[in-house]
C-alpha cells in the first residue's frame, strides 16, 4: 500500500498506517479542493464565495443569518462577514434586516446570484464525473461512510 503517495511524497515508508491514512486524505483533500478552486476562479468567485452561493440557494428566498451560513460551511471560514461583503459588492447576495429579530443581518442570494451558480454547474458537474470514473458506486459509498467514521464525532 502507498505506492502512489510514497512516491508523490518522495517518502519510502510510514510511521504507521494512521500516518499513511492522514497523509493520503491530505493529498486527496487538497486535489479535490484544487478542482474546485480552479472552477470558481473561471467564473470570477472564490472556493468558499461558491459555498456561501450554494448554501444560500438551499435557503432561498429566505436566506440565513451570518451565523446559520458559518455552521454549514465546508471548510470553517473566519469571517463570514467579510465573504457576505465580497458577494454583495458582486450583487450576487443581498443582505437585510430580519422580519423576526431586527438585531440579525439575513443575507439571499440575488437572482444574479442563481445565474450564476446555474452557470457554474457544468464545472461542478465535470467534477462530480471525474470522482464517479475513478471511484464505483460502491467505493464511493465505502469512502463517504470512512470519512465520516473519522470526523462524524466532532
Amino acid at each position: 500500500m502507498g505506492k502512489i503517495l510514497k512516491q508523490r511524497i518522495k517518502q519510502k515508508r510510514f510511521e504507521s498506517a494512521a500516518q499513511e491514512v492522514i497523509l493520503n486524505t491530505l493529498i486527496t483533500s487538497d486535489y479535490l479542493s484544487q478542482l474546485l478552486v480552479d472552477a470558481c476562479e473561471n467564473f470570477g468567485i472564490s472556493q468558499p464565495q461558491y459555498n456561501v452561493l450554494r448554501i444560500l440557494r438551499g435557503a432561498y428566498p429566505e436566506g440565513y443569518a451570518r451565523y446559520d451560513i458559518a455552521d454549514r460551511m465546508l471548510e470553517r471560514a473566519p469571517d463570514v462577514t467579510r465573504l457576505l461583503d465580497r458577494l454583495a459588492r458582486l450583487k450576487l447576495v443581498v443582505r437585510g434586516k430580519s422580519p423576526i429579530d431586527s438585531r440579525l443581518s439575513i443575507a439571499r442570494i440575488t437572482p444574479r446570484g442563481l445565474a450564476l451558480l446555474e452557470k457554474m454547474e457544468p464545472a461542478i458537474q465535470r467534477i462530480y464525473r471525474h470522482v464517479e470514473k475513478k471511484l464505483t458506486a460502491a467505493e464511493r459509498k465505502a469512502f463517504s461512510k470512512l470519512c465520516e467514521k473519522l470526523y462524524g464525532d466532532q
